[in-house]
């Protein structure tokens, strides 16, 4: 992704690449009537600049304001050493997750069970005792009653066919 290319380590910590591809589509949809190309590619670079410039304003935002300055920030764990510090480490904004976030991974939690109740349910059992409970290929042996080849093969087959209904395509920005 651009928006990943685009920032430093230690301004990733501070800013989502994709918060920054959120706010760049919607300005691009704001401005819409501005873009005067014809190609996909001029809507491209287009949206590029877009892009750019929202980093450039995160960058100038973060960095070179003095009080935000990234070469004045001490790791957590040089600044706290003890286990008392850590109960707020959940509170700081960088630690939520955006609303966006939680949108795509909800989608994404809908699409796996969608794809689990689509393959045989005795596939999906093994998947769901190895993936989600986190059993050996041993436990699931005895919980299943099967052999170790056939269970491993469950495990083969179940895992082919979700991803063959799940396609995830790589986000483009």
């Amino acid at each position: 992704m651009l928006s990943h290319r685009y920032l430093s380590d230690k301004l990733k910590r501070r800013i989502d690449p994709a918060d920054l591809v959120q706010v760049t589509f919607l300005e691009a949809k704001r401005d819409w009537e501005q873009f005067r190309g014809d190609t996909p590619g001029e809507c491209a670079a287009w949206l590029r600049n877009i892009l750019k410039n929202n980093v450039a304003t995160a960058v100038a935002r973060h960095i070179t304001t003095q009080k935000r300055s990234l070469s004045r920030e001490v790791s957590f764990a040089a600044a706290h050493s003890d286990d008392s510090a850590a109960q707020w480490i959940g509170q700081l904004p960088g630690s939520t997750t955006s609303p966006s976030r939680k949108a795509i991974r909800a989608e994404s939690v809908k699409q796996l069970f969608d794809a689990l109740h689509g393959i045989p349910e005795t596939q999906a059992e093994a998947i769901r005792l190895r993936y989600l409970e986190g059993l050996t290929l041993a436990e699931i042996v005895d919980r299943l009653g099967k052999s170790e080849t056939a269970v491993a093969g469950l495990l083969k087959r179940g895992l082919q066919k979700l991803r063959e209904s799940i396609r995830i395509e790589p986000p483009e920005d």
